[in-house]
């Protein structure tokens, strides 16, 4: 499986470019783990958005099903590749990056740790605990697949536009797209210094008919700018100048890593413009941390009374920027997770091995 991954990773098939000739206006990376009943809900939000033609998606997996490659690979209204983070626990269930039946114990104390002799008793994070693969995983991915899209997509060779950053939980409603290239427009003319474009919020829409048309801008948040994130190579290159923070910062989380970021190493925060009527869903309710509360029919309802209340302010005419907050540095306390030095290594290393 590791050798298809790399071959696939090298030969990177398009599907639909004969249907879709032309280059993408937009491109869309959307980081899959292993929940088809959420993705197949993703997919269908895209089939009924707008121009949605114009776009390339990229799927970034690090579990591979059968069930997950028949939603991908029935899609036909736009350009999709498929890439594979190389990485994963499934493809190294019994050693580094995966768990090692030698590491240590989460919770071992760091002395029991050197008396057992574990693979990694040197390295427990802020708060004395071990690492714990399947939450050191999503943060690696996500950087590797920043790196991937960015530096090894051959197809986006010379693309000067967006790059869109979704999760398989995410639903996009119709006019996500029309919305997000009316915000590049207003960004060049009112906010040529906003570093990126957010189309959703954690917030409930009950206001949307009200907010519809509305944006505002302030420093990057973790809370409320994961989710539909654009950026341009511009960031992306601030973001790799601080490979280092990112790979050590004590944080298994990407996002909050992120806002550790924004005003530290990078020194001028980052400025967001952001969408105040969120244009993504979150459908997931069993994150990282809530394995047994997949509930999809839950999600799917969530999906149409939301689309029932939005449904007729969707499509404004014009945006306007109506919210300007301070853009600041916010230090937070860092979550952990992350103190193995094999996993600062590999991340790393990811410019490196690609």
């Amino acid at each position: 499986m590791k050798k298809s991954v790399y071959e696939s990773n090298l030969r990177q098939f398009i599907r639909n470019a004969d249907k879709f000739p032309k280059d993408p206006e937009l491109v869309i990376v959307v980081q899959v783990h292993n929940r088809p009943a959420y993705l197949r809900l993703l997919v269908e939000s895209l089939s009924k958005a707008f121009a949605i033609h114009n776009v390339l998606l990229i799927f970034s997996h690090d579990y591979f099903s059968e069930e997950i490659s028949d939603i991908v690979q029935g899609i036909t209204f736009c350009k999709v590749l498929q890439i594979h983070f190389p990485f994963s626990m499934q493809l190294y269930p019994h050693e580094f990056p995966g768990q090692d039946p030698s590491d240590c114990p989460r919770d071992i104390l760091k002395e029991d740790a050197k008396k057992k002799g574990c693979l990694n008793a040197d390295f427990p994070d802020s708060y004395g605990h071990y690492r714990e693969a399947s939450f050191t995983q999503t943060k690696h991915h996500w950087w590797w697949k920043l790196h991937f899209v960015w530096e090894r997509v051959r197809a986006l060779q010379g693309f000067s536009g967006y790059v869109l950053f979704l999760e398989e939980d995410n639903y996009l409603l119709p006019d996500f797209y029309r919305f997000f290239k009316r915000m590049t427009e207003l960004k060049q003319s009112n906010c040529p210094d906003c570093d990126m474009l957010v189309l959703g919020n954690h917030e409930a829409p009950q206001e949307f008919r009200d907010l519809t048309n509305k944006l505002e801008t302030s420093g990057w948040s973790s809370t409320r700018h994961n989710m539909g994130m654009g950026i341009s190579k511009e960031v992306y290159y601030k973001l790799m100048g601080c490979a280092h923070e990112y790979c050590t910062y004590d944080d298994y989380n990407w996002d909050w890593t992120l806002q550790h970021l924004s005003g530290s190493c990078i020194p001028k925060p980052l400025k967001v413009m952001a969408a105040r009527a969120s244009r993504v869903l979150h459908t997931g309710d069993c994150g990282l941390h809530q394995k047994e509360s997949c509930n999809p029919e839950q999600a799917l309802q969530k999906v149409q009374q939301a689309l029932q209340s939005s449904g007729n302010f969707l499509f404004p005419h014009a945006l306007v920027l109506d919210k300007e907050s301070l853009v600041e540095h916010k230090p937070h306390v860092k979550n952990g997770g992350w103190g193995d030095l094999r996993d600062h290594t590999l991340c790393k290393n990811y410019a490196k091995i690609l």
